[in-house]
C-alpha cells in the first residue's frame, strides 16, 4: 500500500481543494424585445470548468462571445419556455460553435417542444453540426440531472405557457481536515487519514480516536436560482427557499402591475417580496421591460422591500462565493 506526503495531502485534502469557483454572467437580460444596451434572455453560470446555460434568446452570441466562454468546453443549456425570446438564440449559438469546430457534445434540457425545435430548424436551414446534440426532455417537476457533486432541478413556473423554473443545488463539501491535530495526536500520514476524512473513527496506539475531533462539519454547498419568467407562487417560494443567489423577472414597475398580472410576469415589488419571503441571500432583477431604459426605478422600488437586491446588466459578472467564505457576492 502507498503514502502520500502531508503535502500531498494538502493538496488533495486542505480547506481548498473541494472549493469550485463559480461565477453568473448574464448574457441578456431585456424583455420579449433587446434595445441598444440589452439583448435577449440568457444566463450563463460557470461552475469550475464547466459553462451551464439559462435560456438563449436572439441574438445572446454575440455576449457569449464578449464574454470570453469559449466554445469548447463542457455545457449544458436549460430552456424554461418556448417563446422566441427565451430560445431562438439557440440555433445560431448551435451553429456559432460549429463553424468554430466545436467537437464536445452538448446537453439540452427542456420540453418536448425543444426537440422538435432545434430538430427542424436544423433540416429547413440545413447547416450541419461537428458535434452531438443530446436533448433532453423534461416532462415535469423533480430532478432534471443529477452529477457528483451537485443536482439541478426544476418547477413549474406560472406563465402564459408552459415554463419551468430552475435551481442549481451543490451538495454539502467534507469538513476542513485540522493536519495540526492530527500531527499533534501522532496519526501518522497515510490511510487513516483517509478513514477520517471518510468519517471512520481510527486507532492509534490503543487510543481511538474520532473522525470529529479532526474533521470540522460539512460546509453547506451554493444553491441559485434563476425564475425564468413567471408570476410569484407559493410553490415557486419553496423552490428557492434559502437561495444563495436567486436572478428572478422583473419586467414591470409596480404601477404596471393589473399588466403583470395579465401577461404572467412579476413586478420589481413582488420580486422583492417574493426574494424576502424565500430568505434568499440576494435578489438580482432582469428580464426588463424595453419601456425602461434604466433601471433605478425598479431597484428602488424593490430595496423599499428588500434591501440585498440589484439589477441585472448585459455583462455583469457576480462572483458567487461559499457560505463559509467570509466576502459577499462580488459584482464586477
Amino acid at each position: 500500500m502507498s503514502f502520500i506526503s502531508t503535502q500531498e495531502f494538502n493538496a488533495q485534502h486542505g480547506d481548498n481543494n473541494d472549493m469550485v469557483n463559480m461565477r453568473l454572467i448574464f448574457l441578456g437580460t431585456s424583455a420579449a424585445a433587446p434595445t441598444p444596451n440589452r439583448g435577449l434572455s440568457s444566463i450563463a453560470l460557470v461552475r469550475g470548468c464547466e459553462l451551464i446555460l439559462f435560456d438563449a434568446g436572439e441574438g445572446m452570441q454575440r455576449n457569449f462571445i464578449k464574454a470570453g466562454l469559449g466554445m469548447n468546453r463542457k455545457m449544458k443549456i436549460f430552456i424554461t419556455h418556448m417563446h422566441a425570446d427565451h430560445c431562438v438564440g439557440l440555433l445560431g449559438l448551435l451553429q456559432t460553435m460549429s463553424l468554430q469546430g466545436r467537437q464536445t457534445h452538448v446537453d439540452i434540457y427542456g420540453q418536448p417542444q425543444v426537440a422538435e425545435f432545434i430538430k427542424e430548424n436544423i433540416r429547413i436551414i440545413n447547416f450541419r453540426l461537428t458535434f452531438d446534440i443530446n436533448i433532453h426532455i423534461i416532462n415535469g417537476e423533480g430532478i432534471v440531472v443529477k452529477e457528483k457533486d451537485y443536482l439541478v432541478s426544476c418547477s413549474d413556473a406560472f406563465h402564459s405557457v408552459p415554463a419551468y423554473s430552475y435551481c442549481l443545488m451543490e451538495f454539502d463539501r467534507p469538513g476542513k481536515f485540522n493536519i495540526i491535530e492530527a500531527k499533534r495526536l501522532g496519526i501518522p500520514e497515510g490511510e487513516l487519514y483517509h478513514k477520517l476524512q471518510e468519517g471512520n473513527d481510527i486507532v492509534v496506539e490503543g487510543k481511538t480516536i474520532s473522525s470529529s475531533q479532526i474533521i470540522g462539519p460539512r460546509r453547506k454547498g451554493r444553491k441559485i436560482g434563476i425564475s425564468g419568467d413567471t408570476r410569484p407562487t407559493d410553490k415557486l417560494k419553496s423552490f428557492f427557499k434559502d437561495c444563495d443567489l436567486l436572478v428572478f423577472e422583473s419586467t414591470f414597475s409596480h404601477d404596471k402591475y393589473q399588466q403583470a398580472i395579465e401577461s404572467f410576469h412579476s413586478t420589481a415589488k413582488e420580486a422583492a417580496s417574493f426574494a424576502k419571503a424565500s430568505s434568499v441571500r440576494k435578489l438580482y432583477l432582469t428580464h426588463f421591460s424595453a419601456r425602461y431604459h434604466e433601471t433605478s426605478k425598479l431597484v428602488n422600488e424593490a430595496a423599499e422591500v428588500y434591501r440585498s437586491v440589484e439589477a441585472a446588466e448585459d455583462l455583469k459578472i457576480v462572483e458567487i462565493p461559499y457560505e463559509d467564505d467570509k466576502q459577499k457576492l462580488d459584482i464586477r
